[in-house]
């Protein structure tokens, strides 16, 4: 196997596009970590939703309430909450919940907002006209003292040690495996507490996939991305719990490279936005197995003959009968679909990096000379 190159040092000052690498590089130990500690958080939480006595908290479905990549965690998250727990779950942008979903979600809904650094006003609005409806609310947060802690029923505080002002690629991460295992401890109520703690065991076996693929990516990502600098825009596709992973992903090249990107449904991008030019624009393409597997793999197959550049996302063990002129970013590892965005997001920081590089870019336009853009 190929040694891959050295994490890039810290820079002295300001923030350099050496941050995504070494920001993608410490992700295995931080699921180790995560699912080390949050479980006894999350069931804190929970015993705070139930009130006093023995009662169970008990909810029929779930709203996952964020912005950016808060949201995309909660659009990864929801097949977890509806096949693992079999409970009803929604994905709602803040705005939209606080503007209108609120209104009419069921008493028996836990809303659960996401935000890692806990001030994301529209979420903190979202929380307090869900608590004025009677609604139970559970945040997650970075921090045990932010104001979504302080607003919420409950909270799940998922910080990590060494922060850094970054695209957010470990909080992201923190978000997902939080709101997983909160999907567990939902569960847990009907499938048992045994089988709670083996589907944990499995969680926290991904991460020995995600320190192979992390490692495995790291070059073809970036120099792909090193090819695209006259690319307008980037496109990613997944559906499922990939969509959730292609909206964050796109978001990594929007953040760390300023380039344009989106996520999208791969049968949507299929119906609309493959009649859009240039017809040589780049095309990401999530492929893990499951459900959608099979129609990915057409979907990358036929945009590239319509002459689309076409990097796949997929088990570097199925590669075989791929067309050479796809590009691929390789899998290592195994996880049931639900636990799959975890293994498949690390392609995205080095992607954005390799791009970042070639257009001597920082993350968040910190190279311009009137400085960052606005947040």
């Amino acid at each position: 196997m190929t040694t891959p190159p050295p994490t890039p040092a810290a820079p002295s000052a300001g923030m350099d596009s050496a941050v995504l690498v070494r920001q993608s590089g410490r992700l295995a130990v931080d699921l180790r970590a995560l699912v080390g500690f949050l479980p006894e958080r999350v069931d804190e939480a929970w015993r705070r939703l139930s009130g006093p006595g023995d009662a169970q908290a008990t909810f029929r479905s779930f709203c996952l309430v964020g912005d950016g990549d808060s949201l995309h965690a909660g659009t990864a998250a929801e097949a977890a909450f509806e096949h693992l727990a079999g409970l009803s779950c929604e994905v709602q942008p803040a705005q939209r919940f606080l503007g209108y979903h609120v209104r009419g979600a069921a008493p028996d809904t836990l809303v659960v907002a996401v935000s890692a650094s806990g001030r994301t006003e529209r979420v903190l609005q979202g929380v307090a006209r869900a608590r004025a409806r009677g609604l139970r609310t559970l945040g997650i947060s970075g921090s045990a003292t932010s104001p979504l802690a302080e607003g919420a029923d409950a909270h799940v505080a998922v910080g990590l040690p060494d922060p850094e002002p970054s695209p957010g690629i470990r909080t992201h991460q923190a978000s997902l495996t939080a709101l997983l295992l909160l999907a567990l401890r939902a569960a847990q109520t009907t499938r048992g507490a045994d089988w709670a703690a083996r589907t944990r065991a499995e969680l926290l076996g991904v991460a020995d996939g995600v320190a192979a693929t992390e490692a495995a990516v790291r070059e073809p990502a970036s120099a792909w991305g090193r090819t695209l600098t006259d690319a307008p825009v980037i496109a990613v596709l997944g559906t499922g719990p990939a969509e959730g992973t292609a909206d964050y992903a796109a978001a990594k090249v929007v953040e760390g490279a300023g380039v344009l990107a989106y996520g999208r449904d791969l049968e949507e991008w299929w119906h609309v936005e493959r009649f859009a030019a240039p017809l040589d624009a780049p095309l990401v393409v999530l492929a893990p197995p499951g459900h959608a597997r099979e129609r990915a793999l057409e979907v990358a197959e036929r945009a590239l003959a319509l002459g689309r550049r076409v990097a796949l996302v997929t088990p570097a063990e199925e590669t075989e009968d791929l067309d050479d002129r796809i590009v691929v970013l390789p899998v290592h590892g195994a996880a049931r679909e639900e636990f799959a965005p975890l293994l498949y997001q690390p392609f995205a920081a080095h992607l954005a990096f390799g791009l970042a590089r070639a257009l001597g870019r920082s993350p968040f336009q910190r190279h311009r000379p009137t400085g960052p853009a606005l947040r």
